[in-house]
Order: structure tokens, then C-alpha cells, then sequence
């Protein structure tokens, strides 16, 4: 999909269909007002009647339109003009694509920049417009004989008004098309089922990246001879009872001007299917634990997005990949495991596996000197319980570091909540015949997970994301939303502009 942008005036745009933005009191952004004006206050009259309510994310189209060179307009209902913050203006542009993919055309233009958003300049707009388009042509088809037709769409036109700044509209829309696109490999991912998508199908996905990456990206696969090597004990302890074979997976980005710069990396949980183990789930819904790599596959759209972007960073991504299921051979509650660290796990419940094969990988990622270190785990219902599916949990050992991911996640609308990790909940950890258990009891269920990981980031900087209740959709919306793959990109971007600023003082 192409995004052009262009400072035009609306009314001579010749396009299938224009959308523009309505709000509840009838004011009309400069864009509109033209196009009111040239169309006999086609609109005005419109809202005035009562044909159209601008409640936020409502749309109407008008299939014709006087005094405009546009075939159809798409009315975007963006509700009250003094709540219009960044998620209302995310909201009003995923309806309006939503409602264009029902239109068989290939092009369209949006005149959308102009809604004011409070500190929001062109350049986020456009990336929110390029990223929601690509978001909405995405369709999980792969298994359906009949799948109904293809979306049409291939061009989105954006039009600024006078005084807006074209280059950074055009930035935007370039670094949005790159994070739809990350987020949709993101979803199809995670959409897999789990006798498609196993640890080995993540390894040849990282392959196929570096393969049309043109020497950007390299891959290394350990294999379970490897691991076994090099120690990683807890992470193929959970896939024992699986006779599918885990993978430690490692991508490397080489973009910043010194090729020696400490690299900032990303750790994905890449259980494939979860039954929990011997700690078996319940049998209700435990197809959604196909979703259990959402971790990883945020990690895979994000190295996607970074690939399209180019920025000058030096990133490495770790997917800890395994499945765990039950068997003669799997771990047991009770048996103690020695972690790549050295330190002795008793595995009181073989359903908190994340975490064990997330320490042997924050372990490795030591060997890169990282600047900074991102793990991304479903890694507990508790956070659910905590925080709904609106925000990721956050718990860092560094304010910094956590500021930074917050901050990337207000400007990616992709947004966290930060959670203490105090000393305090790291006694629930306490056993009595290893270094520590792998659950802490259910109070503080997600702190006492992400308590559990900071015993292996003791070395760097870290933050862990848990995306237990962001990472997929239940219900008839049924599948992965590619969370937090926007977030991911913001911070590493924000990363590269931190080395300019600072190169430039």
C-alpha cells in the first residue's frame, strides 16, 4: 500500500472516495469548510438535519457529492471537538477504514491532518493514518476454502492543509506504513494455530527476514544440542513433554554508524501452544493458548518494522521458543532445574513455564553488553485482573528505562502501566530447597513474575512488558492485535533520535 502525501486543496482532489472529519458541534476543520462551501453546504446541511451523528467513530457515505471532483465523500464522525485526544482520533480513523474496506476501490484520499490534537503535529497523524490502513487490510484466511474477496485498496492519498509540514507528514506516513506492517506479521503470527506455527516455524520465519533483508539482518538458531551445551537447563525443561523441539532464536540488526555500539534488545516468550503441563489448564479455551508466543511475535513485527525503517541502531532479538505439554517426560511440580544463570529453579507449577524460558534468554542477551534490555511475555492472567486489555504491565529495574517505554507508548498509542517491583515481593519468591520457586502465591501474581525475571537482568538495564490481556482479542474479534509491536518501534526510534541529539551537543 502507497501513501502520497500532498498540499492540496480537497475540492479539486480527484479520488473514489474523500474521507474528511466531522465533529458533534458542526465546526468544520479548514478542509471540510472548503468542501462544504463548494458542495452547497452539502455537509452543514447534512449535520443541521440530523442525517449524520458525529459521534465519535460513526461514518456515513455519500455516494455523490456537487461541486467536488471526489466520486464519493466518507463522513468520519470524531465526536466532541474539545475531547479530541489522540485515542479519539485513533478511534475515528480505524472506523473510517474499516468502512472503506467494504468499498471496492483502489485508491482514496484522506484529508484528516487538520483535527487538532493536542501536541500532535502532521507527521504523528500520518502515522496513525498509514498505520490504521494497513492494519485494517489485514484477513487470517490461510485455513478458509472460501475466503471472500481481497481488500482493493493500494493507495491512500493525505492531504495536508496550507502550513503543514509535507516532510514530516511524509516520515510519518512512511514509519506508520513500517509499523502496520510489523504489527500485521505480528497477527498472522500469533493467528496461527499451533500445529503450524511450532518453535521451528518461528526459526524459519527468522530465516526468511534476514533472507529479504539484504545483509541487514542476521540469524543464528540453537538448537536443543546447543542449548544443552551452553546450559540453557529452564528453557528446555518446558518443552520436555513436547516432541516438538525448542529453539533459542537470535536476529541481529547492524544499523548504527559504529558497529560497535552496545545494541538495545528484545526478548520474546515464543510458547507455541500452552497446556500448561503437567499443571494442566482447563480445557475451556485453551485454544487461545496458540496466542502464548504473542510475545514473540510482537518481536518479530517489530524487527520487521525496524527492518522497513532503517533506522541507525544496533538491535538484537532473542524468541525464547518452546511447547509445553504433558507427558512421561515433561517436568513436574516439585523437580528443581538449573537455570543458564547458575541459579536452581523449584518448578512449583509447570504453568508459569514464561518465565523459564525467559531467564535462560535474558542470560544470554549478558553476552551483547545491550544498552538496554525489553523482555515481552504473556506471562500472567493476574494482569489481566489487574489491568484490564487496555495497557500492558511494565515493571523495570530502571526509572529511566521505564519512563522511556511509557513515553514511546503514549506516542504509539500502544500504552503501559508501570507496576512496582519492590524488594519486598521478591520473599513470596522464597523456597526451601532452591534458589527460588517459580510462583509466588497469588497476591501480586504479575509482580512476583516480573520479581522472578530481575534475578537474571541483574547486569543491564531491563524492562518486562506483560501482555497477558493486550496481546490477542476473545469473542467474535477472536485474534491477535500485534501489541506491543508500536510501542517496541517507538522506543527504539526514539533511541536512534536520543544518539542524534546528543552527537549533535
Amino acid at each position: 500500500m502507497e501513501f502520497p502525501v500532498k498540499t492540496a486543496n480537497p475540492v479539486k482532489i480527484e479520488t473514489a472516495c474523500l474521507v474528511i472529519p466531522v465533529f458533534k458541534d458542526g465546526e468544520l476543520t479548514p478542509a471540510a469548510a472548503k468542501l462544504d462551501d463548494a458542495s452547497e453546504r452539502l455537509i452543514g446541511q447534512l449535520i443541521e438535519r440530523g442525517d449524520f451523528n458525529a459521534k465519535l467513530g460513526n461514518v456515513q457515505l455519500v455516494p455523490f457529492a456537487p461541486g467536488l471532483c471526489a466520486d464519493r465523500l466518507l463522513l468520519v464522525g470524531f465526536g466532541e471537538r474539545d475531547k479530541c485526544h489522540e485515542g479519539a482520533f485513533c478511534k475515528a480513523v480505524d472506523a473510517a477504514f474499516a468502512s472503506l474496506g467494504q468499498l471496492t476501490v483502489d485508491e482514496v484520499s484522506v484529508a484528516l491532518t487538520d483535527v487538532p490534537v493536542e501536541d500532535r503535529d502532521a507527521g504523528w497523524k500520518a502515522h496513525k493514518i498509514a498505520e490504521s490502513a494497513l492494519r485494517a487490510s489485514y484477513r487470517f484466511t490461510d485455513f478458509k476454502k472460501e475466503s471472500g474477496p481481497a481488500p482493493s485498496l493500494k493507495t491512500v492519498s493525505i492531504l495536508l492543509s496550507e502550513g503543514e509540514d509535507q516532510n514530516a507528514a511524509s516520515e510519518g506516513a512512511r514509519q506508520g506504513a513500517a509499523v502496520g506492517q510489523g504489527i500485521n506479521l505480528a497477527r498472522q503470527l500469533g493467528n496461527l494455530p499451533g500445529n503450524v506455527c511450532t518453535p521451528r516455524y518461528l526459526a524459519s520465519e527468522a530465516k526468511r527476514l534476514a533472507s529479504e533483508s539484504d545483509g541487514a539482518l542476521t540469524t543464528e538458531i540453537l538448537d536443543e544440542a546447543a542449548l544443552e551445551e551452553l546450559g540453557a537447563h529452564s528453557l528446555l525443561s518446558v518443552g520436555h513433554g513436547s516432541d516438538e523441539p525448542s529453539r533459542l532464536i537470535v536476529m541481529r540488526y547492524q544499523g548504527a554508524d559504529d558497529e560497535n555500539e552496545s545494541p538495545h534488545v528484545l526478548v520474546g516468550k515464543g510458547i507455541t501452544f500452552d497446556t500448561g503441563g503437567i499443571s494442566l489448564k482447563p480445557g475451556a479455551g485453551m485454544d487461545e493458548m496458540k496466542f502464548d508466543m504473542c510475545g514473540a511475535a510482537s518481536v518479530f513485527g517489530a524487527v520487521a518494522s525496524i527492518l522497513a525503517i532503517k533506522p541507525k541502531i544496533n538491535l538484537v532479538a532473542i524468541v525464547a521458543a518452546a511447547e509445553n505439554m504433558p507427558s512421561g517426560r515433561a517436568t513436574k511440580p516439585g523437580d528443581i532445574i538449573k537455570t543458564l544463570k547458575g541459579l536452581s529453579v523449584e518448578v512449583l507449577n509447570t504453568d508459569a513455564e514464561g518465565r523459564l524460558v525467559l531467564c535462560d534468554a535474558l542470560t544470554y542477551a549478558e553476552r551483547f553488553e545491550p544498552a538496554s534490555v525489553v523482555d515481552i511475555a504473556t506471562l500472567t492472567g493476574a494482569a489481566i485482573i489487574a489491568l484490564g486489555h487496555h495497557a500492558t504491565g511494565l515493571m523495570s529495574n530502571d526509572d529511566d528505562l521505564a519512563l522511556d517505554l511509557l513515553d514511546a507508548g503514549e506516542t504509539a498509542w500502544d500504552r503501559a502501566w508501570h507496576l512496582p517491583l519492590w524488594d519486598e515481593y521478591q520473599e513470596q519468591l522464597d523456597s526451601n530447597f532452591a534458589d527460588l520457586a517459580n510462583i509466588g502465591g497469588r497476591p501480586a501474581g504479575t509482580i512476583t513474575a516480573g520479581c522472578f525475571l530481575s534475578r537474571f537482568a541483574t547486569d543491564f538495564p531491563w524492562a518486562h512488558l506483560d501482555v497477558a490481556g493486550t496481546a490477542w482479542n476473545s469473542g467474535s474479534a477472536k485474534g491477535a492485535t500485534g501489541r506491543p509491536v508500536g510501542l517496541l518501534t517507538r522506543y527504539l526510534l526514539d533511541r536512534e533520535a536520543e544518539v542524534v541529539n546528543t552527537d549533535q551537543d
